[in-house]
């Protein structure tokens, strides 16, 4: 019926192929694979296409499945065999370098035998068939982000007016509820021991100090008596309790030498400020005595005001630089301002988010400028892929509208495996179970959800309100990256040099990874406190550490908590001060030692100041005496007792205890989600156990960095920070997982266009040097951004954030340089074909196709 129906004397399978155009979700490619009998009769066997020398006008164009033929000599299982089963789809015209079109006449020509019978009338239609519902079920599962695209493109004044809302809303709830911070991040015997303070009232009031110094007088001498003398009396009708060398026996409160002295405010009732006001105003007094104020709250103010100042800075430097970025890989201003606003959109939405998830989640302080750092590096990466894609499409001829909608199809499914990828990185902190690592998690997660909500929303929204007009603002002489070109003569002169001299390449990177990554052996963690953490440089700060320096009873106390029975209260009074005395001749110790009770005296704590540094093995060693020596003997020997010991060496000892115990479990959960995602997305089992191994490598050289840089004393005068010989406790895990998701983002990114390659028919030294060369424009702009904001947070004064910051930057570089130019492409023209092996029992994994950037246009 249908070849008496047909117009124009039209053949059934033309009809066929008309029926199948009018499926819904079919694309252009679906009706080249329709027509492709056809024309195959008209043009003779697909061989003499395929290995038609190209014309010097152009690149042969060859079909992607033509090249997903299996050859004689190997099992399917084996990786010198080329079959279909293990080929992502891929579009069937590929166009591809003259030079490799030439490659692929000289190197294979046994292939044209083979050729021809799969695509004989008998034999093509099943595999077109086959071909065809593979890309259905690509499109569908596209189609969802694509809808959503669609949506914002074809309404973009809406999407923007949505997200917009969005933010105020977000920005809004954090005005109603604020956020909720952290008080210490303190887990095990150290949380039980804040809890029983908490709960039986047994923190003494806060002290404020009054620091007294001179190089040539002594306490003694009447100039240095009348200034210690000036500062007693005006604190006398405050609401304190004084301590000072005037009292009977307050020699101690007079360091050794005589040259320095404190008088300690008890804060009863006092306002703090009111204190601070009336301590330095003694100072201009007295002229031949340094007169300095510090103390609990004064320090912790400096440090908040620190932090605050820090993130003030990062937010005012972050958008400059990050804007001059992007100029050099768009050259034009417009194109540049986009992804930056949608970063700091993204980032004042996280922040709204926080306010109520604090209320659950209490956050660090050093989460907020965590936010700033992650949120503005991948929203400007996620944006950039958006931008590129779009002027790409363009380029290539596409009308806007098509342009767009293929870079939502397509760059969208992109961002969304990537920050998939990365949220459920930081997902990985959350089994270590400490508060400190939750609040991270938690902020991180929020703030790339943001960006990955405001990618796949509002930006093809805006980048259609734009249109054209988005490479407005072009700067003439502005040397640029070529973002929107898939050559670079750089990156090409650099893989040609490797791809000639693998095994050599391979040695020298690896020699040098390995020599970064030795210092991270010393790598030495603690959480010391936040006044140790803020530049000393800050009065305050400065004035606390000389106290310490000067009287060893100011150091770092150790909170020993004890409940009894009722029954047993004068037996705990009894053995507290059995157990403060045993603590002081063992040295584990210093006066004066601070006791509180409540009123029935079945709660009772003291305050004893350790031996050292506070943050050194001296002061985790006498918190390990105490609970596992000194206590057992005296008071955890009363029946029904509870005791913990907390302060801040306490939580450092537990803090890295619970590191310890929760890495394995991280270790193995990122390894593995790592693992899984490459196995399915490139169908090789090598290939993600080689990017696991090149990750590795990258995380070690940056923890060797760390370790160089902030264990030892030569960087301080370039950083500007004091060395406390160890790295911040909750680093090296944050640093893991965040290089983790980013470093797999850009593994994928290149790998796919070196799969296409391959899929292609590609030798595989051309697809290495194709995918590598053809992404390096992009990767290189996003590094930059990247590496930039990361250096400005190396610069701040918290020395926390100063850490990540010069950790992060590190890794980005070496990943973006010795990584990705060297050591993969050098990896895989050593391996070969067997980069793709995929044992036999894997074959029924799951097809996808990880997105890459556009091929290049066909000529």
């Amino acid at each position: 019926m249908l070849r008496t129906c047909s117009p124009r004397g039209r053949r059934p399978r033309e009809l066929d192929a008309d029926a199948r155009r009018s499926q819904p979700g079919r694309d252009a490619g679906d009706d080249r694979l329709d027509d492709l009998p056809a024309r195959l009769d008209a043009h003779g066997p697909p061989a003499r296409l395929l290995h038609q020398r190209p014309q010097a006008q152009g690149p042969a164009r060859v079909p992607a499945s033509w090249s997903s033929v299996a050859l004689p000599g190997g099992s399917p299982d084996q990786p010198g065999a080329r079959r279909a089963s293990d080929r992502s789809a891929q579009p069937l015209a590929r166009a591809l370098p003259a030079s490799v079109g030439r490659g692929l006449d000289r190197k294979r020509p046994q292939r044209e035998g083979l050729l021809w019978p799969p695509f004989t009338r008998g034999g093509a239609t099943p595999r077109i068939r086959v071909e065809t519902q593979r890309r259905l079920s690509n499109t569908r599962r596209t189609r969802s982000v694509a809808t959503l695209g669609r949506w914002s493109a074809r309404r973009p004044k809406r999407a923007i007016a949505a997200w917009l809302a969005f933010v105020v809303i977000a920005v809004g709830a954090v005005v109603a509820t604020g956020i909720q911070s952290l008080q210490n991040g303190a887990v095990g015997e150290s949380a039980r021991g804040y809890r029983l303070l908490d709960a039986n009232g047994l923190w003494p009031p806060p002290d404020e100090i009054a620091y007294f110094h001179s190089n040539t007088l002594q306490v003694g001498d009447a100039p240095f008596r009348a200034a210690i003398k000036d500062v007693v009396q005006r604190l006398s009708d405050e609401q304190v309790e004084l301590r000072s060398p005037l009292d009977p026996g307050g020699r101690q409160f007079v360091a050794r030498g005589g040259h320095s002295a404190v008088v300690v405010a008890a804060l009863t009732g006092a306002d703090a400020r009111t204190v601070r006001d009336l301590i330095l105003a003694a100072a201009g007094a007295h002229p031949g005595i340094t007169i300095q104020e510090t103390g609990d709250i004064t320090a912790s103010d400096a440090h908040d005001k620190a932090v605050n100042n820090d993130l003030q800075r990062a937010e005012i430097l972050s958008v400059p630089v990050t804007l001059l970025v992007l100029l050099f890989a768009f050259g034009a201003v417009v194109a540049a301002i986009v992804p930056v606003v949608l970063a700091l959109t993204a980032v004042a939405a996280a922040f709204g988010l926080l306010g109520p998830i604090s209320q659950s989640i209490p956050i660090d302080d050093s989460v907020r400028t965590v936010v700033l750092l992650i949120g503005m590096a991948v929203g400007v990466d996620y944006a950039l892929f958006y931008v590129m894609r779009s002027r790409e499409e363009r380029r290539r001829g596409r009308p806007p509208h098509e342009a767009l909608e293929r870079t939502v199809k397509t760059s969208g499914r992109t961002v969304i495996v990537s920050g998939t990828t990365v949220i459920i990185a930081m997902a990985a902190m959350f089994l270590i179970h400490t508060k400190v690592f939750n609040s991270l998690a938690v902020a991180t997660i929020a703030v790339v959800a943001c960006a990955v909500a405001g990618s796949v929303t509002v930006l093809p929204g805006l980048l259609a309100l734009l249109g054209t007009k988005i490479d407005r603002g072009r700067i003439p002489l502005l040397p640029h990256l070529h973002t929107d070109q898939t050559h670079s003569r750089f990156w090409t002169t650099v893989i040609g040099a490797v791809l000639r001299r693998p095994v050599v390449s391979c040695v020298a990177a690896t020699g040098l990874l390995v020599a970064l990554a030795i210092p991270a052996l010393g790598l030495k963690v603690s959480a010391p406190s936040d006044n140790t953490l803020s530049p000393q440089s800050i009065p305050a700060l400065r004035a606390l550490d000389e106290v310490r320096r000067d009287f060893p009873g100011a150091a770092e106390n150790a909170k020993i908590v004890a409940t009894v029975p009722p029954p047993r209260a004068d037996e705990l009074r009894k053995q507290g001060r059995r157990l403060e005395q045993l603590a002081i001749n063992s040295g584990l110790g210093h006066r004066p030692v601070i006791e509180t009770a409540n009123g029935d005296g079945t709660a009772a704590a003291l305050f004893l100041p350790l031996t050292g540094a506070g943050n050194n093995k001296a002061s985790r060693h006498a918190i390990l005496a105490l609970r596992q020596d000194l206590i057992p003997k005296t008071i955890g020997s009363i029946p029904g007792a509870q005791t913990a010991v907390t302060g801040l060496v306490a939580e450092d000892v537990d803090f890295t205890h619970a590191l310890k115990h929760g890495l394995p479990y991280v270790l193995v959960f990122v390894l593995f989600l790592a693992f899984v995602l490459l196995l399915v997305a490139f169908r090789s089992i090598v290939v993600p156990l080689k990017a696991i191994v090149l990750n590795l490598l990258s995380v070690s050289a940056a923890y060797g960095v760390l370790v160089l840089v902030f264990q030892h004393h030569w960087a301080e005068s370039l950083l500007g920070f004091t060395s406390n010989g160890s790295i911040i406790s909750w680093l090296p895990l944050f640093l893991f997982v965040v290089l983790f998701g980013l470093s797999m983002d850009y593994h994928v990114f290149i790998l796919s266009r070196v799969r296409e390659g391959v899929d292609s028919g590609m030798s595989s030294d051309d697809a290495v040097r194709y995918g590598i060369t053809a992404t390096a424009g992009v990767v290189t702009s996003a590094a930059l951004v990247m590496f930039a904001v990361f250096s400005i947070f190396g610069s701040l004064s918290s020395l926390d954030v100063k850490e990540a910051g010069v950790g992060l930057a590190a890794a980005v570089l070496i990943d973006a340089t010795i990584i990705r130019a060297v050591l993969l492409p050098a990896s895989m023209k050593l391996l070969g074909d067997w980069n793709w092996y995929l044992p036999r029992a894997l074959q029924g994994l799951p097809r996808t196709e990880a997105e890459a950037p556009p091929a290049r246009d066909p000529v």
